[in-house]
């Protein structure tokens, strides 16, 4: 079974169809996604009503929640908070409820698990970025391999005596019990490299690929500026930061 698995979108229409083009362009079987669908882009509606009628796995982003009010913006940054509040008069009372019904966790199967940031009070949205904070996600971990995202930056933890990690794009799975793989971000890397970041992961061959994409940056940012967001939400894409 080969499996794609995307996240954070960030309301980024042109970087979202560039990599589910791509996918069915090697034929994916699956497609799961690890949230944070809106905020930022100015497409949320779009990408909202995309991934709702795909009909797959998806799991809470901590911006889908602050935009559906179920968490608070107290600590986002200034341009953050006025992202949620634009996305919350831009998309509709059906594509409010889709992020309202998503849920912290998912384990799509007896292999996989999804979550956007920690198995480890994942209604906190903390970032797994040391070995300590991979550690005590695989304590949590009840299945092979849990996909994740939040950082935007991929990256990927293997348990053993010692937590080890990789920032190697092409991951192989055989001789370890768990591991965290973090597949980027789609709609915003955050890693200088402005292509669209995401994973394929063949569950026969136990391997994981991470891929990058071009997708149309320009258009991207032009809407974000025609929205009235702000203007950095559009100069950092060029950048990948």
């Amino acid at each position: 079974m080969r499996y794609a698995i995307f996240g954070d979108i960030h309301a980024n229409l042109e970087a979202l169809t560039a990599v589910l083009d791509f996918c069915k362009k090697q034929g994916v079987d699956k497609y799961l996604c690890l949230g944070d669908i809106v905020g930022y882009g100015a497409n949320p509606e779009e990408c909202c009503t995309l991934v709702r009628e795909m009909k797959i796995p998806v799991v809470a982003g901590n911006h889908d929640w602050a935009v559906c009010g179920k968490l608070s913006i107290e600590f986002f940054n200034t341009y953050a908070k006025q992202a949620v509040y634009w996305t919350r008069d831009a998309i509709s009372e059906e594509n409010m409820q889709f992020l309202k019904d998503l849920p912290l966790i998912q384990e799509v199967n007896e292999e996989i698990t999804l979550v956007h940031g920690s198995l480890n009070f994942p209604d906190l949205f903390d970032y797994i970025q040391t070995s300590q904070d991979a550690r005590l996600s695989l304590e949590k971990l009840h299945t092979r391999v849990c996909f994740l995202g939040h950082s935007h930056v991929p990256v990927t933890f293997f348990s053993g005596p010692m937590v080890s990690y990789s920032m190697s794009y092409e991951i192989n799975l055989k001789g370890f019990e768990k591991a965290l793989v973090n597949v980027g971000s789609v709609g915003q890397p955050r890693d200088e490299n402005p292509k669209s970041s995401f994973a394929i992961y063949d569950s026969d061959k136990e391997q994981v690929k991470i891929h990058r994409v071009e997708y149309d940056i320009e258009t991207a940012g032009r809407k974000i500026l025609d929205a009235g967001l702000p203007e950095i939400l559009a100069e950092r894409l060029k950048y990948g930061r």
